[in-house]
């Protein structure tokens, strides 16, 4: 075969399996994992897979270690996490675009050097086709021309053009529970509090960029609008529920949508408690605060 695969991990071992399962067409797979206290790397060996190890920083930095630092065997390279599941599909496109480059039928200045694809997101057993749309995740691409920035929620920078695949991969973001994804979601939103004061300060709008050709620039601007926009848990929830026809998805999608808005909620209070570092320990929750 002529692609390799990159799974980050950290004590995964329920999910591995399925999503090794998956790859099993794949003669290159890497576990990029973070020091796991649970059997992660010996699944990962029982597999056939290389297991590299390195103490995770934040997203983008860790991300790029991993695309940059790791010799892989192929030219072209996907990234999957342990809650997610190759298809079919997809396998077919990625071997179709590498076998492109490997017959030297490509053009090197005009053919995309990396792709973004969607996902099918699962919630209670059902597509979130409408609340949790297949969105454009940056998963396949030369790792040479290519790093990830931000803490949480990574942007590629790609040194060329970049395309998008009609394939998807499937996602189950809540295969260990709603309430190991409340827990990671705090860390996230600590991360996106810092990168949303980050960009109030460095990252003016450009309203320009809405009527960009390529949809991502599009999403990211929208998104850098956003960081700006009052009520902004409330829109959340309009906006995926209304807008986005999450109300087709029946009761999940509309516990979906709610669980996203106060996602958002966490990201507003975590930015104002960055902003107040006058704040005592009794303001942030910690316990009571200390008396003279």
């Amino acid at each position: 075969m002529s692609v390799s695969v990159m799974i980050m991990t950290l004590n995964e071992e329920q999910n591995l399996p399925g999503a090794l399962e998956s790859l099993k067409w794949c003669d290159d797979v890497v576990v990029f994992d973070s020091y796991s206290t649970d059997s992660t790397t010996e699944i990962a060996e029982q597999y056939g897979a290389r297991v590299v190890k390195r103490k995770f920083d934040s997203f983008g930095p860790h991300q790029t270690w991993g695309i940059k630092e790791i010799e892989y065997k192929h030219r072209w390279v996907f990234m999957l996490d342990a809650d997610e599941r190759m298809t079919p599909s997809l396998q077919q496109e990625l071997e179709s675009i590498a076998a492109k480059w490997e017959s030297g039928e490509h053009t090197a200045d005009k053919d995309p050097v990396a792709y973004y694809c969607g996902r099918r997101n699962y919630f209670r057993g059902k597509w979130i086709k409408h609340a949790m749309p297949p969105g454009n995740n940056m998963r396949f691409f030369q790792p040479p021309l290519i790093r990830f920035e931000r803490e949480v929620h990574q942007v590629p920078v790609v040194d060329g053009s970049v395309g998008y695949m009609k394939g998807m991969f499937e996602h189950f973001n809540f295969s260990k529970g709603i309430g190991e994804w409340f827990n990671r979601h705090n860390r996230y939103a600590t991360m996106e509090a810092n990168e949303t004061i980050i960009a109030l300060k460095e990252k003016p709008v450009k309203f320009s960029n809405l009527f960009s050709k390529d949809r991502n620039t599009r999403r990211l601007e929208m998104k850098n609008i956003s960081f700006r926009l009052p009520f902004r848990p409330f829109i959340k929830f309009l906006y995926m529920y209304i807008l986005k026809l999450g109300f087709l998805d029946g009761h999940p999608g509309l516990t979906y949508c709610t669980i996203l808005s106060v996602y958002e909620y966490l990201i507003v209070l975590k930015v104002r408690e960055i902003n107040r570092p006058d704040l005592t320990a009794a303001d942030r929750g910690e316990g009571p605060a200390l008396k003279n």
